[in-house]
């Protein structure tokens, strides 16, 4: 992914998302792009900075205190990720 940085700020528009039943709220930035291809062996995530800041707010939520066993979020090409991108679900377990 090339991207020029152009020392300007980015201005952050969070979009909220309550998930079923377990009440949790991920938020994305505006200007996030994450992409998940499946390459046979290995799985790769390419993400702008944003993308990468709202991966990582997703992953704080689910591993949030008193986040229940199996909570989970699905992210695909018509949910938050690009266009072309393999699913992706990101779940706790908390289960050894």
């Amino acid at each position: 992914m090339n991207s020029e940085f152009n020392g300007a700020p980015t201005e952050n528009t969070h979009v909220a998302v309550v998930a079923d039943s377990a009440g949790l709220v991920f938020t994305w930035d505006a200007d996030a792009r994450i992409e998940v291809r499946d390459l046979g062996g290995e799985v790769v995530i390419e993400a702008n900075a944003a993308g990468l800041r709202t991966l990582a707010r997703h992953l704080l939520v689910l591993a949030g205190d008193g986040v229940p066993d199996g909570a989970h979020l699905h992210l695909e090409d018509s949910n938050g990720l690009e266009d072309g991108s393999v699913s992706l679900v990101l779940e706790r377990s908390d289960e050894e």
